[in-house]
This record gives structure tokens, sequence and C-alpha cells, in this order.
């Protein structure tokens, strides 16, 4: 397939700023649905990405009765330079986890489930027999809910991406995250390669696919525009792409605010190149407006 289009010129001049501009102001979550889901997962014992990433959109989405669970524990193996989830020694599996989620998804009503999890490389398999057990549990108390998988790359093990195939998700999410170049700094124990081989895999094994890209971390306009024909080159069904904001001081800084403008560009090049859907804004994030995306 012939991708050759005329691309227009972006300015991606880095921007430092010490104050958010006014496009990534969001108001401090709150709202009774956002309470009582909050009770709920507590109740429960379950992790949501949108507590643990600090996701701005937390309070839209869970005041809308959506959340994103995480599932293997809510510590993860890794030390991206980016996310705010804990990292250290998890804690064994809990079998029961699968279960709770599913009746979490049923209370809630859920009409579109997102599940995600920590990466767990002590495992052989990644935990991907919890993810497989958690996918079932959901379908089993909500069989008219689609599910959403956002995965790890199980470390290139494609035996542990089967499992979670085999399970019949509607929909699996891998993040691509940043551009090659920056993955030793941004995400120092994956792959570039490793996330292309998962989601040209998993599309082969007749999954619909999707990755997320975050922008404003030192990438230039160029590998941007390559990252994205990477991805068309894996048939890649569902693209997101959202402003990287630094969680704590202590995480990677900002390299500069990208403007709407500029995410409404790389939304026509992805479109132009041939991915399906193409989700871009500062506020986007891997799972927001997922609904739309199966």
């Amino acid at each position: 397939m012939d991708t050759t289009i005329e691309l227009p010129v972006l300015q991606t001049t880095p921007q430092p700023h010490a104050r958010r501009p006014e496009w990534l102001k969001v108001r401090a979550p709150g709202g009774e649905s956002f309470a009582q889901i909050k009770t709920m997962m507590r109740s429960k014992v379950l992790h949501t990405v949108c507590e643990e990433a600090r996701c701005p959109n937390i309070s839209e989405c869970w005041n809308a009765g959506t959340a994103t669970f995480i599932i293997n524990g809510d510590t993860c193996t890794r030390s991206c330079g980016f996310c705010a989830v804990k990292t250290g020694r998890p804690l064994p599996l809990d079998w029961d986890e699968p279960r709770r989620v599913a009746e979490a998804a049923k209370q809630m009503n859920l009409v579109h489930c997102v599940i995600t999890s920590v990466n767990r490389d002590e495992l052989k398999d990644g935990g991907a027999e919890i993810w497989a057990m958690t996918i079932n549990e959901v379908r089993k108390l909500n069989p008219n809910t689609t599910i959403e998988v956002l995965i790890p790359d199980f470390k290139g093990n494609l035996d542990a991406l089967q499992i979670v195939v085999d399970a019949k998700p509607d929909l699996l999410n891998h993040n691509t995250e940043t551009v090659p170049r920056l993955y030793r700094r941004v995400r120092p124990q994956g792959k570039y390669q490793w996330t292309l081989n998962l989601l040209r895999d998993a599309k082969e094994r007749g999954m619909k696919t999707k990755t997320g890209v975050m922008l404003g971390l030192g990438e230039t306009r160029e590998e941007v525009i390559q990252v994205m024909r990477d991805l068309r080159e894996q048939n890649l069904d569902v693209l997101t792409l959202g402003q990287y904001l630094q969680p704590t001081k202590n995480h990677l800084p900002v390299d500069r605010f990208v403007h709407p403008d500029e995410f409404a560009e790389y939304k026509h090049i992805g479109l132009e190149l041939g991915i399906g859907y193409v989700e871009s804004g500062p506020l986007v994030r891997s799972s927001y407006h997922a609904e739309r995306h199966v």
C-alpha cells in the first residue's frame, strides 16, 4: 500500500512553561458518582489506572460511570520514567481479583470495560493467566459489556499473548508510549520492536488493535510521523495521542506543551496514512472515550 502523503509543516519548537496552558486545566475530582465509585473500589480492594496514573480525566469518566481497572496488583516490576504507578516487588497473585473486577463492572453497569495491569516480569507468563480469567469473569457477569484490554508487552512472549487472545477481548490495546529514540529514558525495560511485534501478531491472530503515544517528552515531528507509519504497517485499528504530564517532580519533566492545533494535524496525518480511528488531543489518554473505539 502506498502511504505517501503531503505532510503539513508543524511547529515543534520546545516551549518550556512553569504553568500549564489553559487547554490543560481541568476541575479537581468530585461529584456524587465519583465518591461512590471510589468507595466501591476500596471495598473490593481494587485499583484503577485512573487513580494510580493520576489521570486528568478521572472526574469526567467516573461521573459517567466508567473506569479502567488495574489487575495483577498495584506494584509494577518496571520503572518507566513517566508512570506514577509504584515500582517494587509485587505481592503474590490474587486469584480472586478477577471475580471482584467482574462484580465491580456489574455494579457500575458498564457498557464498555477497560482492563489494564502492571508489569509482572517476575512471572513466566507475565500474569497472562490472570488476564484470561478476568476477561472470562467480566464476560460471564456482564454479557452485554464490551471488553478492552490494555496489556503489557510480556517481554515479547507470544505464548503469553495467545493466552489473552484466546479469551477473546473485543479490543486489544498495548501502548507504544513514545518514539524509539526516547525508549531508553522513558521506557528503559521495554523495547520498541516488542511493541510493534505484539501489535502485528495480535492483529494476525484476529484482534482489533489499539495503541497510544504521549507527546511532549522531547520527540520531533518527524519521529512522531515515523511512528505512525510503523504502526500503520502493523495494520493498527485505533491510535490515541495525548500530552505527557509529569506526575511528580521525580518523574521525567515535560519538554513542551503541545498545542491542540498540532494534535489536530497529527490526527489528520494518521487518518491520511490509513489508521482507521485516531483520537488526538492534549487530554486524551489511552482509555479516554474508549467506548467509541470498539
